[in-house]
């Protein structure tokens, strides 16, 4: 079965600006998003998301069809945040504490107001966990990737992405549960 974005991805090898535009049009925010995930900084997701267009553009002749245009769409800005954290923790620790960077003005779109404080916990929380976790819970839970597409974007079975996310949530629940004690239900 052919991808439906695979033929607009396929013009976009051919030189298409239309096509590319299109391609933009529909990932530009879902790449944004995940990029501010990985990176808590609004500045940041945005250079990372012009990063992974032009990688796009660049290497559109080289997608197989092996996945989805969307999964390989997001592998591309995965592994672009990734690269740009790496990059950036030397900078952070010579110019800034690793308190300092946790601490960063991050606030995602959406959010409402009253839940700021929680989403920042949660987002505090979602950066500490350890990086396979971390970005099968991203995908699958904030992104709202089939854990079958995870699953070919982390190059890992649908069974390893399970265990995957249910370690994920086990480590939030007890990191959200050291923060916030008093929500914790009293056990019968």
């Amino acid at each position: 079965m052919l991808d439906k974005h695979q033929d607009i991805l396929e013009k976009v090898a051919e030189g298409d600006g239309e096509a590319f535009k299109q391609l933009y049009d529909i990932y530009s925010a879902k790449v944004y998003n995940l990029a501010l995930m990985y990176t808590q900084n609004v500045e940041n997701a945005e250079e990372i998301s012009q990063d992974v267009f032009l990688k796009i553009y660049q290497n559109a002749s080289k997608f197989k069809g092996g996945s989805a245009v969307g999964t390989w769409v997001y592998r591309i800005t995965v592994n672009t945040s990734l690269n740009s954290i790496k990059k950036g923790k030397k900078w952070i620790t010579s110019e800034l504490s690793e308190n300092e960077f946790l601490q960063a003005d991050f606030e995602h779109p959406g959010v409402l107001l009253e839940n700021k404080e929680n989403a920042k916990a949660l987002f505090k929380a979602i950066e500490e966990l350890p990086e396979s976790q971390k970005m099968a819970f991203i995908l699958a839970q904030i992104e709202e990737m089939p854990q079958k597409e995870v699953a070919l974007a982390m190059d890992l079975s649908v069974k390893a992405v399970e265990s995957l996310l249910q370690r994920a949530k086990g480590n939030l629940k007890k990191s959200l549960e050291n923060l916030y004690p008093h929500r914790r239900k009293k056990k019968k």
